[in-house]
């Protein structure tokens, strides 16, 4: 059964026909005319009239699908918007065909597109070079008023696996006989009504859920099969806050799949991927491998010294296809000799030469960027690899993401959902949050101020965790001939009359021990001087290095008031600064700030001054606990973040005596 036509656009015309007797000659015009003007939507430069989705599951898993979407233009940025539609698609797993495109011209004719204008272009590509495609068409000037309606169909699902002789069995998913989605019920534009309707096998159990808001829902049977039915109206544009969590997360979705549970997923990956050999050892492997432990006493050694190599020697770009992509990983011989790939060809390869050393290791599934829920419908984008411990536990690790950290898995991804290929299949889990010690920044300073306003002095910065990776990419990132201006222009940003004297650091590429910088500098006319009073704020209270990369928390919009969803960090992180400055001769404090300490559950702020004789001491830590927060932390949040802004603001006053 395919529905070619709109429930609602459906429902409308056999009204209509009932009520004249005779079916009017397109029954879309009304609707049209009902949807309004870009007033009647808050200023909105178009308004979906309706979106209807229809889904034909075969026994096999395989999956056609209906597109049929009416969007009428509001405003002139509207009809930009729709002066060209594309529909992006994997040739080996999916495919995408534009069915019908019709123009609905305010001043009521009716325009079909040619569908040989209808072109079939390579996707634009970054770093992963495996044939995505695109079909475009253009739909030409638009007005305000004008509407534009698409038919769509397609066929097959996101990632390929393997190839198969049968023309269709390429679209087929790769856990066979199932079928599962992910359909976002919001939107950037107002919509008036969106449906979602899957014909299903009878004897295909359907579990689904509707997060974050409500829908009409409808289940009825024709035949051998179940139909069910979603359906949502007046749909605003969703609105989003700065640094929210993922629009996944807080938005209004529906999940379906006809799997059991995350358990049976798990065994199928684990099974997958045992089956076609993903993680065999071949003599080449073998003797690298030997190679690289030779010299390792501990088991914490030989699994640093292979997650780094795999992570530094395996470079991220996605040339070749292999034999399928998807939930098999490539073999081990492949990645080992192209010394390039994916996520999960850097996974596969750490796998297989953990494997040459000894060790249990196994490919596990995690989605970055968002949250993967109970309904066990796929959301996954990343692949790592999950080393079982003697104690039976897993060790996570991720030679994605420590390419130049000193970390075997990246702290970036706590409060992040995995699922672990197992034989016996394991329930999805969730990465703890990394303790904000772990990722410290730390100053230490000593300098001296002279009564013409001068600062002299030095200091020491040292982090560890993310942050110390963040520090070392202001070099690596750049070439060492200009490591010396990289660091002039961290200084630079407090003063541009700073003169950088010395400058000492760490190899950025030892992962040894933490990355440490000292620099000894001097900046005339740093304070303010009157003619009896100086002003001034000690130099770490200003937060040195303080770019977005290494501290992308004083960038954040703190004026929200409150929040309505979660919002996120790079990472969890500890600020621990201390300086003491040397009072010019004659000078004693008039004013001091004072900040108010702050103790939330998940972020805190300390800081003040301390007078010691002719010496004045600064001390400031900040910690800001967890990655992933929830609007409730928002006020301490700010609490903490204003503390460390308020330390950069406001002056120290010295008066003569």
């Amino acid at each position: 059964m395919r529905i070619r036509m709109s429930w609602i656009a459906l429902f409308c015309l056999l009204i209509f026909s009932w009520a004249v007797g005779s079916p009017p000659e397109d029954p879309y015009w009304s609707l049209i005319q009902e949807a309004g003007m870009s007033e009647d939507h808050g200023g909105a430069d178009v308004v979906v009239v309706f979106d209807s989705t229809f889904v034909d599951v075969r026994e096999s898993g395989l999956s056609y699908n209906d597109f049929h979407v009416l969007t009428k233009v509001l405003t002139p940025r509207g009809a930009l918007r729709l002066k060209a539609l594309t529909y992006g698609y994997d040739p080996l797993s999916a495919d995408v065909e534009v069915k019908d495109l019709r123009i609905y011209r305010k001043n009521g004719s009716v325009e079909t597109v040619p569908l040989d204008r209808v072109l079939d272009m390579t996707a634009p590509a970054r770093g992963i070079y495996w044939g995505a495609r695109q079909k475009m068409v253009a739909v030409g000037r638009l007005e305000p008023g004008d509407a534009v309606k698409v038919k769509v169909f397609r066929k097959g699902f996101t990632y390929a696996l393997l190839d198969e002789e049968d023309e269709d069995a390429r679209y087929i998913p790769p856990m066979r006989g199932h079928f599962y989605d992910i359909v976002p019920f919001w939107s950037d534009a107002p919509v008036l009504v969106k449906s979602y309707i899957v014909s299903m096998p009878a004897d295909k159990p359907l579990q689904y859920k509707f997060y974050h808001s409500e829908v009409a829902c409808e289940l009825w049977f024709e035949g051998d099969r179940h139909v069910y039915r979603w359906t949502k109206k007046d749909i605003e544009p969703f609105r989003r806050e700065p640094n929210m969590v993922s629009h996944w997360d807080v938005a209004p979705k529906l999940l379906v799949s006809t799997a059991p549970d995350w358990e049976s997923k798990s065994s199928w990956f684990y099974g997958v991927n045992e089956d076609y050999g993903s993680f065999e050892v071949t003599p080449e492997i073998q003797a690298k491998v030997d190679a690289l432990v030779r010299d390792c006493r501990t088991d914490m050694e030989r699994i640093s010294v292979l997650t780094h190599w795999v992570a530094e020697e395996i470079r991220y770009s996605g040339l070749t296809m292999g034999p399928g992509e998807g939930y098999t990983l490539h073999k081990g011989a492949m990645d080992f000799r192209d010394r390039c790939g994916v996520c999960k060809d850097k996974a596969g390869m750490l796998i297989t030469m953990l494997r040459a050393a000894g060790y249990y290791a196994v490919p596990t599934m995690t989605m970055a960027g968002s949250r993967i829920d109970p309904i066990p419908a796929d959301h996954f984008n990343h692949c790592v690899v999950a080393l079982k411990k003697d104690d039976g536990s897993f060790m996570l690790l991720d030679p994605t993401w420590v390419p130049g950290v000193r970390e075997l898995w990246s702290s970036a991804e706590q409060q992040q959902n995995y699922l672990i290929g197992d034989p016996e299949g394991i329930g999805l889990r969730e990465t703890p949050v990394s303790p904000a010690e772990n990722h410290y920044f730390r100053v230490r300073g000593q300098s001296k101020l002279l009564a013409d306003g001068t600062l002299e002095g030095s200091f020491s910065v040292e982090a560890e965790g993310q942050t110390d990776a963040r520090l070392r990419r202001g070099f690596t990132r750049g070439r060492k001939t200009r490591w010396a201006s990289t660091l002039a222009a961290w200084v630079h940003d407090l003063s541009p009359l700073t003169e950088v004297l010395d400058v000492s650091h760490g190899d950025p590429y030892d992962l040894s021990k933490p990355m440490h910088i000292t620099v000894r500098y001097r900046i005339p006319r740093y304070a303010v001087v009157g003619s009896s009073e100086i002003f001034f704020t000690p130099l770490l209270a200003r937060h040195v290095l303080s770019d977005r990369g290494t501290n992308y928390y004083l960038y954040m919009n703190l004026d929200l008031g409150e929040r309505q969803y979660g919002f996120r960090t790079r990472c969890s992180k500890l600020m621990d600064f201390r300086e003491t400055v040397v009072l010019p001769r004659g000078y004693t404090v008039r004013e001091l700030p004072v900040f108010e300490r702050t103790d939330g559950s998940w972020a805190s702020f300390s800081g003040g001054y301390n007078v010691e004789g002719n010496r004045l001491v600064f001390e400031e830590r900040c910690a800001l606990k967890k990655r992933v927060y929830e609007p409730s932390d928002y006020p301490s949040f700010v609490d903490a973040v204003r503390g460390v802004k308020r330390a950069q603001e406001e002056p120290v006053v010295l008066k003569k005596r």
